[in-house]
């Protein structure tokens, strides 16, 4: 690799339909359904400390979506899996975040039969990632419910991960039009879902509570459930509300791209004392703790 390469590479490496190449390097055809039509699924996969988390139950996952949207790819989970970490391994980061795609491709012209398209695989790693800042980390999300409702999982399987992102888009606008951070969307009936990419949680009287419909169930959402179950923290997976949120004594967010963060600002007014609260902040704690368990974490050998 010349040098232009090598400080191309610094930034990232992808891997595009069989070859490695820098991020900044890496293109997908304009005619290609993923592109064209979303026609598209995806997986998001941390490394911390030179390790990937939960790498199989990534690729579990990415395989379900595929399923969901009749797609195939050629490649065994074991090659998946090298893939991703050779993406890492040719970056040298050790705090990494990658995404793992397959596309339809390309349609050939004259139809838009989906069937008669080959799938593509897609890949890259970059420096790891967090959705918020570190200020929004220590102080805490301020979060407002969308007038934006998500797409009903009536017309989008939502478990199935996916680049529909214009209600979780719009509702951004909404966020910041009102001087906050974060957003979580409802659906019709009341309920709510998910924030632009992180599941949500609240605590009210001890008990934890995380939305089961219309929202991506995330490997960070599983991973709190397996925290508070150790903790004998009762955690339910089911409707919620939106009042709920605003009678919520804690709220906080769950995602690969940076694990837990705190909110502490709901709908125009601080959740408790303002600060994060005692029970996000220990489930914090154990989520990074997990991340010294062998039986969780693939080591990448650099």
């Amino acid at each position: 690799m010349n040098a232009v390469n090598e400080m191309a590479a610094a930034q990232g490496v992808a891997y595009m339909d069989g070859r490695y190449m820098p991020l900044a390097e890496a293109t997908i055809p304009i005619l290609d359904r993923g592109f064209m039509r979303s026609d598209i699924t995806y997986d998001a996969l941390h490394v911390w400390k030179g390790r990937v988390f939960r790498l199989a139950d990534h690729i579990t996952r990415f395989r379900a979506s595929m399923a969901g949207l009749r797609m195939s790819l050629p490649q065994t989970d074991a090659e998946l899996g090298e893939i991703l970490i050779e993406c890492v391994r040719r970056t040298g980061y050790r705090d990494a975040f990658i995404m793992v795609m397959c596309s339809r491709g390309v349609q050939p012209p004259g139809t838009r039969d989906p069937r008669l398209c080959r799938n593509r695989l897609y890949a890259y790693a970059q420096p790891f990632l967090y959705i918020a800042n570190e200020e929004q980390r220590r102080e805490g999300l301020r979060m407002i419910l969308s007038k934006t409702q998500r797409i009903p999982p009536e017309a989008l399987d939502q478990r199935i991960k996916n680049f529909h992102w214009l209600d979780l888009t719009m509702s951004l606008f909404e966020a910041y039009d009102r001087d906050a951070t974060a957003t979580i969307l409802p659906l019709a009936d009341g309920t709510v879902t998910e924030g632009p990419g992180f599941n949500v949680f609240i605590l009210k009287n001890g008990v934890l509570a995380t939305p089961d419909r219309g929202m991506f169930e995330g490997i960070t959402r599983r991973t709190v459930t397996e925290i508070a179950a150790d903790l004998q923290i009762r955690c339910e997976l089911r409707p919620v509300r939106a009042e709920e949120l605003t009678e919520a004594d804690e709220i906080f967010t769950a995602t690969t791209a940076g694990g837990i963060t705190p909110v502490t600002w709901y709908e125009g007014k601080p959740l408790g004392d303002g600060r994060p609260g005692p029970v996000t902040q220990r489930i914090l704690d154990l989520y990074w703790k997990r991340h010294e368990d062998d039986a969780l974490n693939t080591a990448i050998e650099y």
